[in-house]
């Protein structure tokens, strides 16, 4: 675990210039252990809600839109007002060292990886990696073309990129540990990602339809553009069994270029975008050392688990599988969570309504690009 004053460093453009932005100088280990405990109350909160509110609004006109609100939406809301508490009654500094967002973000992202098997990828080859492939460059590029017309600062710029093109909430907090953003960056584009995930997942099924594309390309489509895995799994079901088995290949392939981004931009920063600011070049020791390790952890969870799988019984296999994804789902709560407590509006009042824009513009390009690439990729795919 790292040191606890890194936790309010780490990932950010630069060192705290304040005491404030450090651990408090009467911290002890009864406050961490008091501040985690806030973090998991919270986060038992979000479980609750993210499994009885669609049971309390089942048969109203509320029923349909609960059942497709994710946990990140009740999570990010119960820390804002955790943190609204714990501030008004100035207790929120002392619990602060308990807060460990990077820690649980990474701890999430790496067992996000035993849920990916390579050996499906490897299956799905062909169509699937070239629509991601040629979309996330696209998109990526386009996004970062467009963010720079804005003005925005290139830590945000990388993520609002990462998550429009990749896989929303998880490609940016990878790119927020490779070139080090903030948190209240990350924040904000976890926050953008839920608001435009959210409508997509009734939307595209229905444009689908309308359009009168079939299952193959309308899997593709919702796999290609909805920026969370669980609303692509949400819309694909309401598109159909074929979509939806697209959907998730496309969606699979995608995630599984997450750590090809967090090496390249991490590469980028440390010899382009750093040297610009008068950081001399890097050596490969500090190339290392803040290279997100976390992606290694990930890659290897892929493997073990595709290993795994091979050898154990089918049943066996399925319920371990099931038992780290539930541990994954656990520690990503308590990580945007987390980001609520931490969250400061300061910075959210510096951005603005540019990223919101270059936000929408982005969706617009990657809905476009990605139906053009559905459509040519998978046009004649049978089942």
């Amino acid at each position: 675990m790292t040191d606890v004053r890194s936790v309010a460093t780490e990932g950010d453009a630069e060192a705290p210039q304040n005491a404030s932005d450090a651990a408090p100088s009467g911290f002890s280990a009864g406050w961490l252990i008091a501040g985690v405990a806030v973090v998991v109350a919270l986060s038992a909160g979000v479980h609750l809600l993210t499994e009885q509110v669609p049971v309390w609004a089942k048969g109203t006109a509320f029923g349909q839109i609960a059942k497709s609100i994710e946990f990140p939406v009740y999570a990010i809301l119960l820390g804002l007002v955790g943190n609204a508490v714990l501030s008004a009654t100035g207790l929120r500094e002392r619990l602060m060292p308990g807060f460990r967002t990077e820690f649980f973000i990474k701890t999430g992202l790496v067992l996000l990886g035993a849920s990916i098997n390579i050996a499906v990828v490897a299956r799905a080859a062909g169509p699937a990696v070239a629509q991601a492939a040629v979309l996330i460059s696209a998109v990526f590029l386009f996004t970062w073309w467009v963010a720079g017309r804005f003005g925005l600062d290139d830590r945000l710029r990388a993520l609002l990129s990462a998550a429009v093109s990749i896989c929303g909430v998880s490609a940016a907090i990878a790119a927020a540990g490779a070139v080090k953003a903030k948190k209240e960056d990350l924040a904000y584009t976890a926050s953008l990602v839920i608001i435009f995930a959210l409508p997509s997942i009734f939307l595209l099924p229905w444009a689908a339809g309308v359009l009168g594309l079939s299952p193959a390309v309308t899997g593709a489509w919702i796999g290609g553009n909805i920026d969370t895995t669980a609303a692509v799994t949400a819309a694909g079901t309401l598109a159909g069994e074929q979509p939806l088995q697209i959907a998730t290949i496309v969606k699979v392939t995608q995630n599984a270029l997450l750590g090809v981004a967090a090496v390249l931009l991490t590469v980028y920063f440390a010899y382009k975008v750093e040297r610009g600011e008068g950081q001399a070049r890097p050596s490969l020791r500090a190339f290392w050392d803040r290279f997100p390790k976390f992606v290694l952890g990930f890659i290897a969870a892929s493997l073990i688990a595709t290993v795994y799988s091979q050898f154990a019984p089918a049943a066996t296999s399925k319920a371990t599988i099931g038992i780290v994804n539930d541990l994954r789902t656990w520690f990503l709560i308590f990580a945007f969570v987390s980001i609520g407590l931490e969250f400061k509006v300061t910075t959210l009042k510096k951005s603005g309504w540019r990223p919101i824009a270059v936000f929408a513009l982005a969706t617009v390009a990657n809905l476009v690009i990605g139906l053009t690439l559905a459509v040519l990729f998978f046009s004649h795919f049978t089942f």
